[in-house]
């Protein structure tokens, strides 16, 4: 199915077309702001106007007056200097509704080609738990992986984690020396623990010169690929791993693992090919870019021979254009990395890595999650919170709500649904801003089930659930039998919010701005709430009408909610 604004735009289009042969131009129709604006609104006349040396008040009678009397338009309006207000007619709104509830697509156009896209997320550092600064990286990189496989293309997520570098060595040379039960196996550790010892390495490094010294050497073993520091190297990963794996599990986010080791062997390459591109010039014994526009040059490859970020991001382009063959990557990466990814992006231009033309390359950023002070969340102690503290705090935290509410769950339920909301509303609460913008973490605001977050959206879902089971009727055969009748203002209303959910998500397939999807969500909750409270739905001669427009309402909102990374409830 095609969405709204295309079929209109292709139906304005054609009328100008029709009224100006002589100018080659494309409507522009858009959704209205304001609903007593009517539905949509096209904005040519005024470009029109331009062209044609007229008057755009006129240009809009003109397009206005052309425009075919089919059924699909209720009412049209000039305002203003030359903006048409396009109503739509419920019959028409009627028989899109009841095509996009049977459409297993939910209305949302099928791909017109299918692409190849790399979305990068997440990417914590071995030996390191992740904390509350992985989390937006984390979430807003799953949504857009989940929109895009949605969508039909093929998506590859990817784990750039930090399992290279000097620090291994210094953590390789400690667990040798004070934990070798840990390298062979025989002393199970965890990420905790990992973390500890590398934070006691650092120290021993700082004050030993001897121990550096012995660090350094492992280095050297490590990189020259020496089987004793690659297995150790090895363990380290793996423990780390385990680690991960238990908050990407607790938050139902799925990754494949490709670490900075994996464009190891590449870095020598792409300087060579950075060089012969003659773009990379020698400065301070560093083989630097210099890039019109930056005051700074991109490190390449610094004096002493080691490479760095800029090597490794130069690298780690070149093999997802060429062997990934993708046409979309995406980087999920904090704000504060902006620079170096448009002179990584910048430089793999100049030197013919990749034409923007042809592939798209984009950096997401996002804000920090800021504590109640209005600074970087922390915990009391003055450290960074860990990721799994902060999840379970929430888990915690909607069990109480939880238990209140449902005086019947068993402790089962409870845990079941406790986690569902919890996670959820961290998430929510997250996707539902800006995502340039930084935000205060409050449990309170975010297991509220008022305003916008994902209590509020839950509990329209569960609502529905609930008229369901009381009308007691067999939704899949109404659904295929029934057609949406929309009558009262408040049906037409959510019918068309309905009918929008495929512009909604190309628009945040354009922008990368999972807040456009929540915005739409918490509006078709309103929506439908509005439409609940005017309009009975049992026992009256609209029933089956309007249970079937219950049933596409909530699977609207628990794909919406997926999308997102959310999971729904039954009850609440």
């Amino acid at each position: 199915m095609k969405n709204l604004t295309t079929q209109l735009q292709e139906q304005a289009s054609a009328i100008i077309q029709e009224c100006f042969p002589e100018v080659d131009s494309v409507a522009d129709v858009t959704q209205s702001t304001n609903p007593q604006f009517g539905h949509y609104q096209c904005n040519s006349a005024m470009k029109l106007a331009k062209s044609l040396k007229s008057n755009p008040r006129k240009v809009a009678e003109q397009i206005v007056e052309k425009w075919p009397k089919d059924g699909v338009i209720e009412k049209l309006e000039i305002a203003g200097p030359g903006f048409i207000n396009i109503t739509l007619s419920p019959s028409f709104l009627s028989k899109q509704a009841t095509e996009a509830a049977a459409d297993p697509r939910l209305g949302v156009p099928a791909l017109e080609e299918k692409k190849k896209i790399i979305v990068e997320f997440s990417s914590p550092n071995v030996a390191k738990e992740l904390h509350v600064g992985h989390l937006r990286s984390t979430i807003i990189g799953e949504s857009l992986a989940r929109l895009f496989e949605f969508l039909g293309h093929d998506v590859l997520r990817l784990n750039h984690i930090g399992d290279w570098g000097t620090q291994f060595g210094m953590l390789i040379t400690y667990l040798k020396e004070k934990e070798p039960g840990v390298l062979s196996g025989e002393k199970e550790a965890d990420l905790s623990s990992l973390m500890n010892w590398y934070r006691a390495s650092k120290k021993v490094f700082d004050a030993d010169p001897e121990f550096k010294k012995r660090a350094q050497l492992q280095v050297v073993s490590l990189q020259g690929g020496e089987e004793d520091a690659l297995q150790a190297w090895k363990k380290i990963c793996e423990i780390s791993r385990r680690g991960f794996s238990e908050i990407y599990d607790f938050l139902d986010v799925s990754l494949t693992e490709r670490g900075e080791s994996f464009y190891n062997a590449r870095l020598p390459q792409i300087v060579e090919e950075y060089e012969k591109a003659r773009i990379v010039e020698v400065s301070d014994g560093a083989k630097c870019v210099f890039l019109e526009g930056y005051d700074i040059p991109m490190i390449l490859q610094k004096s002493d021979g080691g490479f760095n970020y800029s090597s490794t991001d130069a690298a780690a382009l070149a093999q997802r254009v060429r062997e990934e063959k993708a046409d979309r990557i995406i980087y999920v990466v904090d704000a504060g990395q902006q620079l170096h990814f448009q002179m990584v992006f910048k430089a793999a231009e100049k030197a013919g890595i990749y034409d923007p033309q042809k592939v798209q390359v984009e950096h997401v950023p996002f804000g920090v999650v800021l504590g109640p002070d209005g600074k970087k969340f922390k915990t009391r102690s003055g450290d960074t919170e860990r990721l799994i503290d902060l999840l379970s705090e929430a888990v915690r935290r909607a069990r109480l709500l939880l238990k209140e509410r449902l005086q019947d769950g068993t402790e089962k339920e409870l845990d079941e649904l406790s986690h569902i909301l919890g996670v959820d509303a961290v998430k929510y609460a997250d996707l539902s801003c800006h995502r340039v913008k930084d935000y205060i973490f409050s449990y309170d605001r975010m297991l509220n089930f008022e305003g916008n977050t994902a209590a509020y959206l839950l509990y329209s879902y569960v609502r529905i659930q609930g008229i369901k089971r009381k009308c007691q009727k067999d939704i899949q055969a109404l659904s295929a039998t029934t057609p949406i009748q929309l009558a009262h203002p408040t049906e037409v209303a959510l019918g068309l919010q309905l009918r929008q959910f495929g512009e909604t998500l190309a628009h945040m397939d354009r922008d990368l701005l999972p807040n456009r999807l929540t915005d739409y969500l918490y509006e078709l909750a309103e929506k439908f709430h509005a439409f609940f409270r005017d309009c009975r739905v049992e026992g009256v001669p609209e029933e089956n009408s309007r249970l079937v427009l219950c049933e596409f309402t909530a699977r609207v909102l628990a794909k919406g909610l997926q999308i997102l990374g959310l999971k729904t409830m039954n009850r609440m």
